[in-house]
Parts: structure tokens; sequence; C-alpha cells
């Protein structure tokens, strides 16, 4: 498994990412089952759409973005699996509870618990796929880990659809929680923890570097900056569509929970994974010749992606929105591999997890925090008169915004190569 060199085999390296890919999945199934649950749970605990929105957005996202730097910190000394296990044993345990609630409160405080367990998710994972991959692979394994959004959605909207038509909403959150504890020890038992900057041939510096400094350190990185302002603002837009989409196609098209579900669980998985993918592998096939293409392609696929969010809003029947839905979900996911792969580079190796946190935090405050409130709070107060379209103005609002990352990924292009070079220095 381990050669020579204290490096592990490429089938090693592979079976690693799966296995945090699969953690990735189910981070998102206990997430995103929310969407296609939330008008069912609005009704039962008779709660308005802003409630609702705090309780997708802010009741998660405060404390998941909160947690997420202390523990980031932790893992950028510590072991990395043994905080990615726990973490996942605690957000599976929450998932399932919030089954169990009988109001809103009690429900809140379920959310609450699986946000903090899944900030111990991704940070520490982005480290170990940094160790395990090279920079010239980077890219590509960090967007097949994002693929875990993806799938993970799809299969909330796929099950939790059927669930809530055949069970309840209760059930579904019983029934995706509970196959995460067993994941959890397979982390643990077998994957391996390996040397700091083992991928790139560099020895760590075992020096504990401080908050302080590394805040420091990035506020004074441009690239950095841009990266995370343009990946807030095309969260506004993902987000939005992501949480309220569901909503958006029952209350506007009078869709069923299990159409709504099998379609955009089909093309949020099949585009989403595609359009990530490509987007890696992409910026590792021209990034290779010119660092600064890592963020020119999400500018350009940022701007592409305008017109379908438009036309999927404003279309008059669900099989014309759809068609639109699947090109702007594909471009919209070609961003993510590129963009984490450009944080991990332009840190250094001790602030990798705790770069990826705080990229994180930013980017979860605006985009899974503010978005979905934003929306509850427009379709209550700005487009109320319009009853069950309100929405569809809601989101058009937030998909328009999300066009203007392209800028943010343009300008985060510019001193991209140098950035990149201080991080090695």
């Amino acid at each position: 498994m381990q050669n020579e060199r204290g490096s592990y085999s490429a089938a090693y390296s592979n079976y690693v990412l799966a296995v945090l890919f699969l953690v990735y999945v189910f981070n998102f199934i206990d997430r995103q089952v929310l969407g296609i649950l939330l008008d069912d749970i609005k009704a039962d605990l008779q709660v308005s759409d802003t409630a609702m929105g705090f309780l997708v957005g802010f009741a998660f996202v405060v404390f998941y973005t909160f947690a997420g730097i202390p523990i980031a910190r932790w893992a950028d000394r510590s072991s990395r699996r043994g905080i990615i296990a726990l973490g996942l044993t605690v957000w599976s345990g929450m998932t399932a509870v919030s089954g169990m609630a009988q109001n809103f409160a009690q429900l809140a405080l379920a959310r609450i618990g699986v946000g903090i367990g899944e900030a111990a998710g991704s940070p520490p994972a982005h480290s170990l796929i940094a160790d395990y991959f090279p920079p010239r692979r980077r890219a590509t394994a960090l967007s097949i880990y994002a693929g875990g959004v993806y799938i993970g959605s799809m299969i909330a909207f796929l099950a939790g659809g059927y669930i809530k038509e055949t069970l309840s909403w209760r059930a579904a959150f019983f029934l995706v929680g509970i196959p995460g504890l067993l994941l959890a020890l397979i982390v643990r038992y077998t994957i391996k923890e390996p040397p700091r900057g083992m991928s790139e041939s560099i020895t760590v510096d075992p020096e504990y570097v401080g908050v302080g400094e590394v805040l420091r350190y990035l506020v004074t990185c441009r690239s950095f900056v841009f990266i995370i302002i343009a990946s807030s603002v095309q969260s506004l837009s993902g987000y939005s569509v992501l949480v309220w989409g569901p909503a958006f196609l029952g209350r506007v098209h009078d869709m069923g929970g299990i159409n709504i579900g099998t379609w955009l669980g089909i093309i949020i998985g099949v585009a989403g994974c595609l359009g990530a993918y490509l987007g890696g592998k992409l910026s590792d096939i021209v990034g290779s010749r010119d660092k600064r293409w890592y963020m020119r392609l999400p500018a350009i696929e940022s701007l592409l992606g305008l017109p379908c969010v438009i036309g999927f809003l404003l279309s008059d029947s669900p099989t014309e929105a759809m068609l639109f839905f699947a090109p702007f979900f594909l471009l919209g996911a070609m961003y993510v591999g590129p963009m984490f792969a450009m944080i991990q580079g332009l840190v250094r190796l001790r602030m990798r997890a705790t770069a990826s946190a705080i990229l994180l935090f930013v980017v979860n405050m605006i985009g899974l925090g503010l978005a979905p409130l934003l929306v509850g709070f427009m379709n209550d107060t700005l487009f109320a008169v319009r009853g069950d379209q309100a929405i569809r103005y809601s989101l058009l609002v937030m998909g328009i915004s999300g066009g203007l990352a392209s800028i943010f990924f343009w300008l985060a292009s510019v001193k991209l190569r140098e950035d990149l070079a201080r991080a090695r220095a």
C-alpha cells in the first residue's frame, strides 16, 4: 500500500478518494433532504416561509461555519481521518433525531447538531486529498470529491420524494441518517493518515501556525480573496435554486413530490457530477499551460449559466423549465474543482484545512445561510401579492445576481501565478 518513498499507490489513493466522495454524498443527503420535505414540514409545524428559510439556512449554517474554523485548526495539527469519522457520526445521528422533532424549536436544534457535525467533513477531506494527489491532478480529484454534492442531492430528492409520499417526512430523516454511522467506521479504520506535503515531496515545518498568522497570510493573497468573493456570489444563485427549487416546481408548475424528486434528482446527479468533473479536468488540462485558466474557465462558465437560470424560472411548462435547468446546473458545477484546488495551492501546508474552512465559512454564510432566507423573505413581503408566483420572482432576483461571479473569478486569475509561487516559497 505504501512504497519505500513514503507515498501510497495510485490504487489506494483512488480508494481514499472514493471513500471521501461517499462521505460527501452522505453529507448532502442529510443536508439536502430538507429541501424536498420543506412544504410538508411547513404545513405540519404551521410556520411561515421565512421560518423555513431560517431553518434550511441560518439554523444550520451559522453553527456549521463557526464550528468549521476551530475544527479545521484541529485538523491542521491532528488526525484528519479521525475528525472526519467523528463528524460523520454526529451529523448522521442528528439527522435521524430530526425526524423525532415535535415542534419547530426542536427541529432547529437538531439541524444545528447536523451543522456542527458536518463542519468536520470538507476541510480535513480537502487537506487529505491535497496530500494524496499532486497539483497536476488535484483539480480533477477535488472535482470528483465535489461530485458528492450532486449525487447526495440526487439521492435526497429521489428518496425523499418517494418516502414523503409513501411514509412521512419524519421517516425520511431517520432512513437517510442511520447508514452514515456505518460509513464512519469505514473512514476511521481503512483510511491512512498521510504525511503532510506527501504529494509534493516536501517536508512540512512542524512548528504550529497561529490563527492570526493564517489570517494575515490569506487577506494579503489577492487571488484567495477574489476566489472567496466569486464563490460566494455564485452560491447565492446555486443554493437559492437548490433549496427552493422543489417548492418552486410544486407551487408554480403544480408538480407532485415524486415527480419533482425524480426530475430534480436525476438532473442534479447527472448534470452536477458531469459539470464538476469536466470543470476539474478541463482546468487541469489548460491550467498546466497557464495557471490563470484555473479561474478564467469558471468566469466563462458563470456567465454562460445566466440565460439558463432565467429560462428555468420564466418557462411556462415544467418540461421546458427542466430543459433549461440541466445546462444551468452543469455549468454551475464546473467551478467547484478548480476553486478547491486553487485554495489548497495558494496556502502553505499547515494552513490547508483552515483555508478551506474559511472559504466554506464565507460561502456558506452567504449562499446556504443568507440565500434561502432572502428567498423566503421576498416570498412573504416583496412579491407576496403574486401569491404562489412570488417564489418565481424571488428566485429570479437571486439567479441573476449569481452571474456577477464571472467578474470576480476573472479578477482572481490576474495574480494567480504569482500567488501560487508565493505559497511554495
